[in-house]
């Protein structure tokens, strides 16, 4: 309602719709007042429709079908019903379906999600479980029971039969399996095969049906006989590569059937004559057997044959003519006796002419074998000589053998034997060539001819006559003179000697040798070398030490740094440095420090020699050397014979340190030959009795030493020595 100031109010109403959904809108409602003069006044309402409502239905009931029922017919499996909505009419239901496997490949769980939804999307929503299973067994038209033969392949069901009509009312395709299980018949080749049938679908849902297969073996077997056949009396009839076997035994069911026979024998027309009826069976392992006959007959028709190899016409010497053969012969069926007969027809002379002869065999039945033999008698060889026949030989000229008597015999009398010699000269008056020749000859001319070779040869060379020594060892002042040799030669005196002289000696210093060849060759040219061989060994060996000296040392001597086995009459002199000697005698104190060189010459005598030293003097010694073992000279060697040089084993170096010196000697065997307990450098190769034999001085030889410096804080010196006396 309304009102107006000044007068009547009129009032009107108009709607706007503006719709959302099919049942949801909004409605402005607009009522307007009008006064008499046109004024208005308006007022708005807005009314808001809305569907919230789901609609409902009523829902099939769960159900279980078979797996060939369709399950969207929903004539059978069930369709909505009673479906209402508040606001909407003529709403039709949907579904969806889930399919979960079931418990086999036919089987599945369907899950229907039944739908009703109204124009405003309100849903309701239910489910129905459809449960599909199979359990339908598939059916099939089994083939019926069947008997066959043995050699029918019961798996051959184009024979025995196969099974139709497979059907299932869910799977296509299925094919229906059997197994046998197989029973013995009566006989070997028979059995009853019971066949089970089964035909399965996916959900082992199964048909069985039993055919029962009988096998019968009712067909005997066949074989090809042999022909027949007539054979002599000595074939073994039950020789079947003779007289034949069976061939093409066949069955059809059996395989490696042998046939067998038996044998009826008949007299025939003589004592070895026969009629055999062979009568031949081939029975199957069912016992189905076939039979056939084969005739054979036995007859003597053969000759006999002698038993030895028969005698070949030949011809033959006169002395080689043999007796008559005892031939034998043989019979197939019986006895057979040889006879002989012999022909001579005359040759040219007595010992040649022509033998036949004839040998008959002949059995009891008549039947005859006949051999010949023609021997030619001749006289053809030549006589033969008794001995053994000398050969051709190579000898040396001393060693031509004598001539040899031959004699020869004949194979048919009597031979006589000639000798004829040939010499034939070669290159040289040693070389010659001998030719023996033997002739026998029977009295028919026939001849046998040996000849003996004899090559004379000249292979030997010269020999030595005289002694000759081959090795020689000597001194190089002991070389003996060249040796007046004598030579001389088997065949020949004509004897040509050369004499040759070589040495490898290079120097005046070293061991050499000498080689004296003598060359001698005869007058064919055989040469013969003969040696000489002499090692010359350098008397004067000298072995050289370097020493070192301190300006403040005494004088020594020279030949305390020689060692070896050496003539001490050479000559010291000053090969380098300022300095002087007196004989070997050298003074350190007398020169400045440096290196001196000194040499030692022997110049006299068959071997000469040289050795150089060096000494090097330096002033280390102004500091004490006690302690230092290098200042310790010892002596290498002691020549004890008298001349004043190295006549006593010495120990220097040392002599103002104050120390006491204990030496030791031993020989080769460790024998105690000396000792010191305070040396005085005064030993000159004493010997104590025991060593030696005797008292006096030790052998020439090496020797060694045992030093001990008390209370120099220096280990003990040991070492060899060589000591040289007139023993």
């Amino acid at each position: 309602t309304a009102t107006d100031t000044c007068g009547a109010v009129t009032i009107t109403q108009s709607d706007v719709e503006t719709a959302a959904c099919g049942n949801t809108k909004t409605i402005t409602r607009t009522w307007t007042a009008t006064d008499a003069c046109g004024n208005t006044a308006t007022a708005d309402q807005t009314i808001t429709v809305q569907d919230t409502t789901a609609p409902t239905f009523t829902m099939p009931a769960d159900i279980t079908i078979e797996c060939d029922v369709d399950a969207n017919d929903l004539t059978i499996t069930g369709d909505v019903t009673d479906e209402a909505d508040n606001c909407d009419t003529g709403l039709e239901a949907t579904f969806t379906d889930n399919v979960n496997a079931g418990d086999c490949a036919n089987a599945s769980v369907i899950t229907r999600i039944w739908s009703l939804t109204d124009a405003c999307d309100n849903t309701t929503t239910l489910v129905q479980t459809i449960t599909v299973v199979d359990t339908t067994a598939p059916t099939f038209t089994m083939p019926a029971d069947i008997t066959i033969e043995c050699d029918v392949d019961a798996n051959d069901l184009t024979i025995t039969g196969d099974v139709t009509d497979e059907a299932d009312n869910c799977d296509t395709g299925l094919e229906a399996t059997f197994t046998d299980n197989v029973n013995a018949g009566d006989c070997a080749n028979a059995s009853v095969i019971t066949r089970i049938w089964s035909l399965t679908d996916a959900c082992d849902n199964t048909t069985t049906l039993v055919q029962t297969i009988t096998v019968v073996d009712t067909t005997a077997p066949t074989f090809t006989m042999p022909a027949d056949i007539t054979i002599e009396c000595d074939v073994d009839a039950n020789d079947l590569t003779i007289t034949g076997d069976v061939t093409d035994e066949a069955d059809n069911c059996d395989t490696g059937l042998e046939a067998t026979f038996t044998d009826n024998v008949n007299a025939g027309d003589c004592a070895n004559a026969s009629v055999i009826t062979r009568i031949w069976s081939l029975t199957d392992a069912c016992d189905n057997t076939t039979t056939l006959v084969q005739t054979i007959t036995v007859v003597d028709t053969t000759a006999p044959t002698f038993n030895e190899a028969l005698p070949l016409d030949t011809t033959l010497e006169c002395d080689e003519i043999p007796d008559g053969n005892s031939l034998t012969a043989n019979d197939n069926c019986g006895d057979a006796t040889v006879t002989l007969e012999e022909a001579i027809t005359e040759g040219s002379c007595e010992n040649e002419y022509t033998l036949v002869r004839t040998w008959t065999a002949l059995d009891t039945c008549g039947n005859t074998t006949t051999h010949t033999q023609t021997i030619n008698i001749i006289d053809t060889t030549a006589p033969t000589f008794n001995e053994t026949l000398p050969i051709d030989i190579n000898v040396e000229c001393e060693s031509v053998p004598s001539v040899e008597t031959l004699t020869a015999n004949d194979n048919c009398g009597t031979a006589t034997v000639t000798f004829v010699e040939e010499i034939t000269n070669g290159a040289c008056s040693s070389d010659f060539i001998i030719s023996r020749t033997w002739t026998a000859v029977d009295s028919c001319g026939n001849n046998s001819v040996h000849t003996q070779i004899i090559t004379v040869q000249d292979n030997t060379t010269p020999t030595l006559v005289s002694d000759l020594d081959e090795n020689i060892n000597v001194n190089c002042d002991a070389i003996p003179e060249v040796p007046d040799l004598v030579f001389e030669d088997a065949c020949s005196n004509a004897i040509e000697v050369t004499f040759n002289e070589t040495s490898t000696q290079t120097n005046d210093f070293e061991d050499y040798e000498i080689t004296r060849v003598w060359t001698v060759i005869d007058d064919c040219g055989n040469e013969a070398n003969f040696t000489q061989n002499i090692a010359v060994e350098i008397s004067n060996v000298i072995q050289t030490n370097d020493a070192e000296r301190c300006v403040l040392d005494i004088e020594f001597d020279l030949f305390d740094l020689l060692s070896g086995d050496f003539d001490m009459d050479g000559t010291w002199s000053v090969v380098s440095g300022n300095a002087t000697i007196d004989g070997s005698l050298f003074d350190p104190s007398t020169v400045e420090v440096g290196n001196y060189t000194f040499k030692y010459s022997i110049t006299e005598g068959a071997c000469p020699t040289e050795a150089e030293v060096i000494v090097v003097i330096d002033d280390e010694c102004l500091v004490l050397p006690c302690s230092d073992e290098n200042n310790v000279i010892i002596s290498k060697t002691v020549t004890a014979n008298g001349d004043n040089f190295n006549e006593f084993f010495t120990i220097t170096g040392v002599e103002f340190c104050g120390f006491t010196v204990e030496l030791e000697i031993f020989n080769r065997w460790g024998a105690k030959i000396y000792e010191s307990k305070n040396y005085q450098n005064n030993w000159n190769g004493d010997a104590h009795g025991s060593s030696v034999g005797s008292s006096g001085k030790v052998p020439t030889g090496t020797y060694y030493y045992i030093i001990n410096l008390r209370n120099s804080g220096l280990k003990p010196f040991a070492g060899p020595i060589y000591i040289a006396t007139n023993k």
